[in-house]
């Protein structure tokens, strides 16, 4: 496994811009969930400053989880004197399915909220090692739940309502795209697929040549399924790993993004074909010259591409005024 950052970028050929930042971030190593929690939360306060949150309304609340199980907390977010309703978006946080919170995805939900003035919902859910599949996605759905049936409380469009998740987040999100179909609701509008992990198999050509790439690299998507399916997962359902879906039908219209040297880059291609294929309109992008996480280097003009783009294609599936 290569060490140095130099190595990496003249092997990969990491866009210039992002190139110089590689030494500076952090390994992945997901080998002490803990470890890698704080990690994580370290970084994000460094870089998440200033967090401008002027015209929003932003509180923490609890709402009924999964039989048995705790409450889920979620931090919603609802812009100031906008005649509503408006749309919204369920917001699930990045991290391997065992890092991430809604405080580490604070500055990404408020941006969102800000600029496109709608509601964000953000969503707490438990963290494997400790609390493996099915205990994500089912905080998710119920969060999703909670959403729907008081859409009219928070001054949302019920048919304006989207998913939005990036990395582990973004497999959360296709998971839950999923189970709403198959349980009958809530409706949803659209769903926002960044950086997907989808693929416990571990068998694309991406996954297997990229086993050193900044941020995120095979060893550490091993760890994050064996942590999230458990040592013995026998049959892993689809709600687990969407790639796995026999059926993709009838889910809704899709936006997926891909880095050019991630391993998950090629779950995410083939799940966005899938798509097409079963009829659901989707929408690709593979941004050249990029990584795991490199939009994290936000001065970049690869990441100002791929931030202006999550903006239009999400103006335009709520179909919120002045979309250009």
């Amino acid at each position: 496994m290569r060490t140095g950052a130099t190595a990496v970028a003249v092997s990969y050929q990491i866009d210039p811009e992002l190139a110089p930042v590689l030494e500076l971030l952090p390994r992945a190593d997901l080998s002490d969930p803990v470890a890698a929690r704080r990690l994580i939360a370290d970084l994000v306060a460094s870089m998440a400053v200033d967090v401008d949150e002027s015209g929003l309304d932003i509180d923490d609340r609890l709402v009924p989880g999964p039989t048995g199980a705790p409450e889920v907390g979620v931090r919603l977010y609802r812009p100031t004197a906008v005649p509503g309703p408006v749309p919204a978006l369920f917001y699930i946080h990045g991290g391997g399915f065992v890092t991430g919170s809604v405080d580490t995805e604070h500055a990404g939900a408020v941006a969102l909220a800000a600029s496109l003035r709608v509601v964000v919902v953000s969503v707490e859910y438990r963290l494997a090692p400790e609390h493996p599949f099915p205990a994500g996605i089912e905080d998710c759905y119920c969060g999703l739940l909670w959403l729907a049936e008081h859409a009219g409380e928070l001054g949302v469009d019920p048919d304006r309502v989207a998913l939005y998740g990036q990395s582990a987040g973004g497999g959360l999100a296709a998971a839950l795209a999923l189970v709403a179909r198959d349980r009958g609701g809530p409706p949803l509008c659209f769903q926002f697929l960044g950086i997907p992990e989808l693929d416990d198999r571990l068998e694309t050509p991406s996954m297997r040549a990229f086993t050193d790439t900044p941020l995120w690299n095979r060893p550490s998507a091993e760890l994050s399924w064996r942590y999230y399916l458990g040592e013995d997962p026998g049959e892993v359902s689809p709600y687990a790993a969407p790639a796995r879906a026999e059926d993709l039908a009838g889910l809704p219209p899709a936006y997926v993004s891909t880095m050019e040297f991630d391993p998950i880059r090629d779950e995410g291609i083939l799940y966005a074909l899938r798509l097409l294929q079963a009829g659901v309109p989707a929408e690709l992008h593979s941004f050249p010259g990029t990584f795991h996480g490199s939009s994290l280097v936000a001065s970049a003009a690869v990441s100002r591409r791929v931030n202006a783009e999550q903006l239009a294609v999400l103006r335009r599936a709520l179909r919120i005024g002045g979309t250009p």
